[in-house]
């Protein structure tokens, strides 16, 4: 780590008793997850950010909070933590992430960070559509122009709210940039698992938009530890299959 020992971020990631109750596992993990497994030329920021995604994707609450306090540390700002935990509705749901977003304003309070931040939106009810399949237009091609508008008529709506809610609600804020909300949203769909054919989508548009396929492993690697490798082969595939299309 370049700005923390691997003590002192053991010791935002664990809590005291399993430091002191559990001093061999605290020290596998650590050993792994922050130093063995970080072992690429990511920068910290990006780092944390995949991390922040993952563990919202996996439903890590406990592990959020330490990492939370340490993307904070490493120049994750507040306004680009909390767009990760908004993006996040979109792929994980209000209900599992209403409690991470109780977990940030938390954190914020405590370190003095005063709420509400800034507005970020761009859009409103009148234009979210249009500047929605704009931003689907520009990660995916234009394929997707008039995606809005295709299905079949009983669940066409869908491809409407993905485009007018999804990306014109969410891809369109300020804060991250489409590079960084794509891959956070490969981090979420590989995390949560069972979303592969999303996944494999989503891993060729982050390869389209300038996330090469060396970048995403690089994305896997740091996140393996917080998902386990089930589900990191299986992101691994993704990519892959993405790749050779």
């Amino acid at each position: 780590m370049s700005e923390f020992s691997k003590e002192e971020v053991a010791k935002m990631f664990f809590d005291e008793g399993m430091i002191k109750n559990d001093p061999e596992f605290t020290e596998l993990l650590t050993n792994f997850a922050f130093d063995e497994a970080c072992q690429n030329d990511l920068d910290e920021k990006t780092r944390y950010m995949a991390i922040l995604a993952t563990l919202l994707g996996c439903q890590g609450k406990e592990a959020f909070k330490g990492i939370v306090e340490c993307s904070l540390k490493v120049g994750v700002t507040p306004v680009e933590i909390k767009e990760i935990v908004y993006q996040a509705t979109a792929y994980l749901g209000i209900g599992r992430v209403y409690p991470f977003l109780e977990i940030v304003n938390d954190i914020f309070e405590k370190n003095g960070i005063a709420l509400p931040l800034e507005k970020q939106g761009t859009t409103d009810l009148k234009n979210r559509r249009e500047k929605g399949t704009q931003a689907q237009v520009d990660i995916f091609g234009d394929q997707m122009r008039d995606f809005w508008k295709s299905g079949p008529e009983e669940s066409k709506h869908i491809n409407y709210w993905l485009a007018a809610n999804c990306f014109g609600d969410y891809y369109t804020r300020k804060g991250l940039d489409y590079r960084q909300r794509e891959m956070i949203t490969f981090c979420f769909l590989a995390a949560q698992g069972g979303c592969e054919p999303q996944l494999t989508s989503h891993s060729a548009a982050n390869m389209r938009i300038g996330n090469d396929k060396d970048f995403l492993i690089k994305i896997v690697s740091v996140c393996l530890p917080y998902i386990g490798y089930p589900r990191s082969l299986n992101a691994l595939t993704c990519i892959n299959n993405a790749a050779n299309k």
